[in-house]
């Protein structure tokens, strides 16, 4: 039997993702100008609150350089503000800004239209595949 890549699962997924994914960027880059690594520190920071960068790269799935640099540059836009942490010197803190949970309110309504647009492109198998992607998330921690 030959071995068939679009019958391979870790390559669907892959496949999906980066075209869901593309597709969102095209949205808060125009809404934003911001890059895929500056809009997943966004949204992590507004959910947690005051954390390092190291927080946001085990979270976010990206690069440490990566995260740094997204954060420089969403420091610069006046939407982070970096400063030393709390427990750790060596790390710097990241927080949302006034101006950046006004960003993250406005792309989290974007955020929350897109994903009922792909719900309602899965159609009655959508509660399902969530389901699924949350068993895998949880057997990959």
């Amino acid at each position: 039997m030959s071995f068939e890549l679009d019958d391979f699962l870790p390559y669907r997924l892959s496949v999906a993702a980066a075209h869901v994914s593309r597709r969102f960027a095209e949205r808060y880059a125009a809404e934003a100008g911001l890059t895929i690594p500056e809009w997943r520190v966004l949204a992590h920071l507004s959910r947690s609150g005051t954390v390092s960068i190291r927080d946001i790269n085990r979270r976010v799935n990206l690069d440490k350089s990566i995260v740094s640099r997204a954060a420089s540059r969403l420091e610069e836009a006046g939407h982070v503000l970096k400063s030393g942490h709390d427990r750790d010197q060596r790390l710097v803190a990241l927080q949302l800004t006034p101006q950046g949970h006004a960003l993250m309110e406005r792309l989290g309504r974007i955020a929350r239209a897109y994903q009922a647009e792909l719900l309602a492109e899965l159609g009655e198998d959508g509660p399902a595949f969530r389901r699924a992607l949350l068993r895998l998330a949880q057997h990959a921690e």
